[in-house]
């Protein structure tokens, strides 16, 4: 008896094999040279992004799509072979597009921001950028994701649905920036005297822009000091180190016309008479 089971089960596999094994193993090989092709297909079609010099950000956006749909025709060949029908591909497909709709909106909405992003341009590889607390280069934008590398080294990962809808200050879009140096005063000293010092240290930078001309200008009368701003203009790329070695050109230049910082003073009165205390 159990000699019967067992040879009837011995025949049963037997014949499954013979019937679906062949089919198995086309769709097996199929599989590996599909996977072999998609790499191909992809080198080329990086090689020929690259050659035809299109935009580092929409050659991401194009290489990261272009994978999703030639792994999605890989599946849909192996499944045909082993005798799944297109009909049952597209209710499938039908069926998992809802389901992948509702679990994923999120997901969805980071795509279309991507499109957004692309077609619009805010921002593109290689720009500065600020969104919300975050400053940083563009480093790669994918179908639902922008990387940008902040200064001190940190990778951020935004979705590009938030990326579509947020304000993004991108500091690369123009070809000069301003670099404004916020300088601080005692009230005894007048900005006629320290005009020319801080104007003089400014224009012997060599990167800075002759038109539009620097400038120095009182901003603010605060508490217990005198406001200054002093303004120069520069090539955005330059910004940065600009703005460092202004600062301390003008800050070496004051010091050597004996011009310090202020102290806070605060003044105090006792029966009419007042003494003033740092």
């Amino acid at each position: 008896m159990d000699y019967e089971i067992w040879l009837d089960f011995k025949n049963t596999m037997l014949s499954f094999f013979k019937d679906i094994g062949p089919l198995v193993i086309y769709a097996l090989l199929t599989f590996i040279i599909g996977v072999f092709i998609i790499k191909i297909i992809r080198r080329l079609l990086k090689r020929i992004l690259v050659k035809s010099q299109i935009e580092l950000s929409l050659r991401t956006f194009i290489e990261s799509l272009s994978a999703f749909i030639l792994w999605g025709l890989l599946f849909v060949i192996v499944g045909s072979i082993l005798g799944i029908k297109a009909t049952s591909f597209l209710a499938i497909f039908g069926a998992a597009g809802i389901a992948i709709g509702l679990a994923l909106q999120g997901s969805l909405s980071n795509f279309a921001g991507g499109v957004l992003i692309l077609v619009f341009k805010p921002f593109k590889v290689g720009d500065l950028i600020k969104v919300k607390s975050n400053l940083g280069y563009v480093i790669k934008i994918d179908i639902l994701y922008t990387r940008i590398r902040t200064f001190d080294g940190r990778i951020i990962t935004m979705p590009n649905g938030n990326l579509a809808n947020s304000d993004v200050d991108n500091r690369s879009m123009n070809n000069l920036r301003r670099v404004d140096l916020d300088l601080k005063f005692a009230f005894e000293i007048k900005t006629e005297a320290i005009r020319p010092i801080i104007l003089e240290a400014m224009k012997k930078h060599p990167l800075i822009e002759k038109q539009p001309e620097p400038d120095v200008w009182l901003e603010e009368l605060g508490e217990s000091e005198i406001r200054v701003t002093a303004r120069s203009w520069v090539k955005s790329e330059y910004y940065w180190p600009t703005y460092w070695e202004q600062l301390e050109a003008v800050k070496t230049a004051l010091d050597e016309q004996g011009i310090e910082t202020p102290i806070p003073r605060r003044i105090v009165y006792q029966g009419g008479n007042y003494t003033s205390k740092t």
